[in-house]
């Protein structure tokens, strides 16, 4: 795996220069927290790098909440997006799975990922409720992104993922290969940090296929319970990295709109005549967590809940789904 650095000053400059030529995006800090922002040359100085994680999941870039797939559109500039961490690496994995199929692949979709450069940021550090190494998932990529960022004592550490990652690096007049293993040593050290953080913040937290089994046997009460708070918002759904629903709406002259649909809303699966085998909330709040820990891991490699925790965060009930799976983990198995 190679490493190249560069001093930041040096990066923010060249960033500034390409901001002719590409469209950056990047995660920067504000009152809330951090997110993803369209990058302006006095933005670049408050990018923020390491830390967990923006507010937004990376699907967003891929998968508009409302586009006409009808009209007629340009790419445009081809487009950086710094700063994503690798649970949304990861999801994008599953997402690339469903829509660059080779049967039905969504031309939409390709392009912009063709369009698209990645860096991913390792995180040092975690949020309260991130848990992607319960599933497997490392707080750093070595794949899926093609370029990897760790800001290091003010010099920028760029691991190579891709052949593309590498040709965006070298357009970075400073840029050399990093020849001292101290520094790489210390990335590893501050890596090994927040695996061990993530592994004390989740005891007693089950892994992905022990989940996927608990959910799938799990009773009616459990679903009541934990369902009573719940308020069909859909707030879980549309900021999960890897829930990707859609409905197609019919326009006048011949046009039709996917707009992002939601397994959590009332009528999510009402069909003509009125019948709805969702109707009843516990019915909705089980077919999320079926879908992701049951059914989609029986269609496709990559994992469908990659731990980033936002569901929890943006939930208005206040429901934490890994206490629901502690507690399922401690019933008896008949």
């Amino acid at each position: 795996m190679q490493y190249k650095c560069i001093p930041k000053e040096e990066w923010d400059k060249t960033l500034e220069q390409l901001l002719l030529s590409f469209t950056i995006f990047a995660v920067v800090k504000n009152e809330f927290g951090q997110d993803y922002e369209l990058i302006r040359p006095e933005d670049i100085p408050g990018i923020s790098y390491n830390k967990p994680k923006p507010a937004t999941s990376l699907k967003n870039f891929f998968l508009p909440v409302r586009e006409n797939v009808t009209s007629e559109r340009s790419d445009g500039k081809k487009r950086v997006i710094i700063g994503v961490p690798n649970c949304d690496i990861e999801g994008l994995s599953l997402l690339d799975e469903i829509y660059l199929d080779n049967e039905y692949d969504d031309i939409f979709y390709s392009k912009r990922r063709e369009n698209t450069i990645l860096i991913s940021s390792d995180c040092f550090g975690i949020q309260e409720h991130c848990h992607c190494m319960s599933y497997g998932i490392l707080p750093y990529s070595v794949r899926g992104a093609d370029l990897a960022v760790i800001n290091l004592d003010e010099t920028i550490i760029l691991r190579i993922n891709t052949p593309q990652g590498e040709d965006f690096a070298n357009i970075f007049p400073a840029i050399r290969l990093v020849e001292d293993k101290s520094i790489i040593d210390k990335i590893e050290q501050k890596q090994r940090a927040t695996e061990k953080l993530l592994e004390t913040s989740n005891l007693n937290l089950p892994d992905y296929k022990t989940t996927g089994e608990l959910v799938t046997r799990a009773e009616v009460d459990i679903w009541e319970k934990y369902s009573r708070q719940c308020v069909s918002c859909g707030a879980c759904t549309t900021i999960c990295p890897t829930c990707t629903c859609f409905l197609l709406i019919d326009k006048p002259g011949f046009e039709k709109v996917k707009q992002m649909d939601a397994c959590q809303y009332p009528g999510f699966e009402r069909v003509a005549g009125g019948e709805d085998v969702l109707f009843e909330l516990h019915n909705r709040f089980r077919n999320r967590y079926m879908c992701k820990y049951s059914w989609k891991p029986g269609k496709f490699r990559s994992t469908a809940c990659t731990g980033c925790g936002r569901c929890i965060e943006a939930c208005i009930g206040k429901i934490n789904k890994n206490e629901l799976f502690r507690e399922l983990s401690k019933q008896p198995v008949c």
